[in-house]
């Protein structure tokens, strides 16, 4: 009889030491799959961060955009006046240095 008792014991260790086995396993899928998470979570935050620097290069380019063409404007306005003060320098017989 304590024979059939070892033997039980023994196939029921061999069975539990099989079920720990898969619940070690699964654990570590368990773990796996929380790091992955994890991992996605950090790249979400950094899609924002290039959302971010997507929308400060889009009104840079906004204010560089109209930083031109207020220069274009400014440029034409002194081209003008140039033309002015030359005109009146040649009027009054005057000799402008540049």
């Amino acid at each position: 009889m304590d024979k059939d008792y070892s033997e039980l014991i023994q196939y029921l260790d061999t069975k539990f030491t099989k079920v720990d086995d898969r619940f070690e396993r699964t654990s570590e899928r368990f773990d796996i799959i929380d790091r992955t998470l994890t991992d996605l979570k950090e790249t979400k935050a950094e899609k924002k961060d290039v959302q971010d620097l997507v929308n400060a290069i889009d009104k840079l380019t906004k204010s560089m955009s109209i930083y031109h063409d207020e220069y274009v404007v400014l440029t034409a306005k002194v081209d003008k006046h140039e033309k002015w003060f030359q005109q009146v320098a040649d009027k009054l017989g005057l000799k402008l240095n540049y």
